[in-house]
C-alpha cells in the first residue's frame, strides 16, 4: 500500500467501527428481584441518598439503587402514580389517582406518612420545581394543573387550582422561567401554563406524533423530548413556540423520557429502550436501542451515577388473552454504560 494513503484508509477503517462501537455504549447491567404486590407507574430516585422511589399501586417501595435491598414500604395508597422528592424540607409527596384523589405526605428520613392533601381524581404526574418552590401535579380525568408549597400544613393544607387544561395530562415538566409544559394525551398536544398567571398561553401540537405520555425537559438549550404512544414517535420540539425540530421512531407503551448527559432516554412496553442523541446543531438521531423486558415502560435516572432505573414483571396471558404480570415477579432492571 501506497503509504501516503495509509493514514487515510485507517481513518475510513475506524470511522466505519463507531457506529458499532456506540451501539454498545448501554446496557443491562443488574437485575433485583423485589417481588410484592401492585402494578407499578413513575418511580423517582434521589441522588444523594442512592434511594429509589417506587409506586406500587396501594403502596410505595423504598429501595437501595446499589444493593436492591427494600428499605422501607409506605402503605395508604388507593392508585399511586408518582414521587416527589424536597430534601430540603425533608418530604416526599406521593399522587395518588384513587378515589377522590389526593397526594401522600412523607417524612424522607423515616417514612412516617405525615398527612394527606385532598386533590382531584386520576392525581397523576407529580414533580417538584425547584425554581418556583413548588410541588406541582395534574389531575388526568380533572384536566387540571396543581401546585402546593413543600412545607404546606399536612394535615389542614389546601392545593392551588393553576390552570384548566383542555384535554386529559400525563406528564409536565418545568423550566426555570415560569413555566410548566404539560402532555394532554386526548388533545395530542402540549399546553404551557405561566405559573405568574395561573393560565395557559399555549397550546402545541405533537405531530406527527399523537397520544403524548412520556416527557424530559433540557432547559439549557431550552428543548422538550416528548414520548408519544401513536403514532409511535419521540418528539424534539423548542420551548420557543413549539416548533417541533425532529421526530424519531420508537417502540411500543412508551411511559417514560429521561435526559441526562446530553442523551435522550425513551422506555417502552415491547421491552425497548431507546437512545438518542444530538447528532449536529438541531439533528437528532437514534445511537442505540437496548433490549430490556417486556413491560419496562417507564424508568428513571440518577444523575450523579447516570444510572437507568426500569420496574418490570414476568408476563403472562390473563383469561381474556392479554398480557398481564405474574404476580410475586416484579423486578428493576439496571441499565449502566459500558466502561
Amino acid at each position: 500500500m501506497n503509504k501516503k494513503f495509509a493514514p487515510i484508509v485507517a481513518a475510513i477503517a475506524f470511522a466505519s467501527v463507531m457506529p458499532a462501537l456506540a451501539a454498545q455504549d448501554w446496557h443491562l447491567v443488574n437485575t433485583f428481584e423485589l417481588k410484592g404486590p401492585g402494578a407499578w407507574d413513575y418511580l423517582s430516585a434521589d441522588p444523594a441518598t442512592h434511594r429509589l422511589f417506587v409506586p406500587r399501586t396501594t403502596h410505595t417501595m423504598v429501595v437501595n439503587e446499589q444493593t436492591g435491598a427494600l428499605i422501607a414500604d409506605i402503605p395508604g395508597q388507593k392508585s399511586a402514580h408518582g414521587v416527589a422528592l424536597v430534601p430540603a424540607v425533608g418530604r416526599g409527596f406521593i399522587s395518588d389517582g384513587g378515589g377522590e384523589g389526593s397526594i401522600v405526605i412523607f417524612d424522607l428520613a423515616t417514612y412516617a406518612i405525615l398527612g394527606r392533601l385532598p386533590a382531584m381524581p386520576d392525581a397523576d404526574g407529580i414533580i417538584f420545581d425547584a425554581t418556583d418552590n413548588l410541588v406541582l401535579a395534574v389531575s388526568g380525568r380533572g384536566k387540571t394543573l396543581l401546585s402546593f408549597r413543600p412545607d404546606i400544613d399536612p394535615q389542614r393544607g389546601k392545593l392551588d387550582t393553576v390552570a384548566a387544561l383542555r384535554g386529559e395530562p400525563e406528564f409536565l415538566a418545568a423550566d426555570a422561567r415560569g413555566r410548566v409544559y404539560i402532555n394532554l394525551m386526548t388533545t395530542n398536544e402540549v399546553a404551557v401554563v405561566d405559573l405568574k398567571k395561573h393560565a395557559v398561553v399555549a397550546n402545541w401540537p405533537v405531530a406527527p406524533g399523537g397520544n403524548p405520555v412520556g416527557m424530559a425537559l433540557d432547559a439549557k438549550t431550552g428543548r422538550l423530548f416528548i414520548g408519544c404512544r401513536g403514532p409511535q414517535q419521540l418528539v424534539v420540539m423548542e420551548t420557543n413556540g413549539g416548533k417541533v425540530l425532529a421526530n424519531l421512531p420508537i417502540g411500543k407503551g412508551v411511559d417514560a423520557v429521561k435526559f441526562d448527559s446530553n442523551e435522550i432516554f425513551v422506555s417502552t412496553g415491547d421491552g425497548n429502550l431507546v437512545v438518542a442523541r444530538e447528532t449536529s446543531p438541531g439533528v437528532f438521531g437514534i445511537s442505540q436501542t437496548v433490549a430490556t423486558h417486556e413491560g419496562a415502560r417507564t424508568m428513571t435516572v440518577d444523575p450523579s451515577t447516570h444510572t437507568l432505573y426500569l420496574p418490570t414483571a414476568e408476563f403472562q396471558n390473563g383469561p381474556d388473552g392479554r398480557r398481564q404480570p405474574k404476580p410475586e415477579t416484579f423486578k428493576l432492571l439496571v441499565v449502566g454504560k459500558r466502561d
